[in-house]
């Protein structure tokens, strides 16, 4: 879909600083809407990725999530392996994303990557200790 398309779905995006300084023809950077980022090359989508902060609330356009465009933004890894393996998603560990207080997971045959994370000191979160998803995305060239 072309950035263009996309707007005309989502009304327009905020650009990354990037587009800003460099112009709209630079590739590789988001226009956002809250918390969805579109990846941009050669102005066509790229890549989508949704943004999560764990205790917060996540925004999202209504074209993404129907009917509410606020949820909660706090799930554990445990939780979504298991909805993951309910639904009969197959899913693998992610090793480039797999280090330190991080993890990722790739799910198969769809490559939607998911990455975990431990919470800072900012996140409200009842298990300071446990891996939060923080971010998931697709890239699609």
């Amino acid at each position: 879909m072309s950035l263009t398309e996309a707007e005309d779905l989502l009304g327009p995006g905020r650009p990354h600083p990037a587009h800003m300084l460099m112009g709209p023809e630079i590739d590789g950077y988001p226009y956002s809407w809250d918390g969805l980022q579109l990846v941009v090359t050669q102005r066509a989508v790229s890549g989508i990725w949704i943004n999560l902060a764990a205790g917060s609330t996540a925004h999202l356009p209504p074209l993404v999530l129907p009917d509410s465009e606020l949820f909660e933004a706090t799930v554990l890894r445990e939780e979504l392996l298991t909805t993951l393996d309910d639904a009969g998603c197959r899913h693998v560990r992610n090793s480039t994303l797999t280090f330190g207080e991080q993890s990722s997971i790739l799910t198969q045959p769809a490559d939607v990557c998911a990455v975990f994370s431990v919470p800072g000191r900012h996140h409200d979160v009842p298990h300071r200790d446990r891996h939060y998803l923080s971010v998931m995305h697709k890239h699609a060239a």
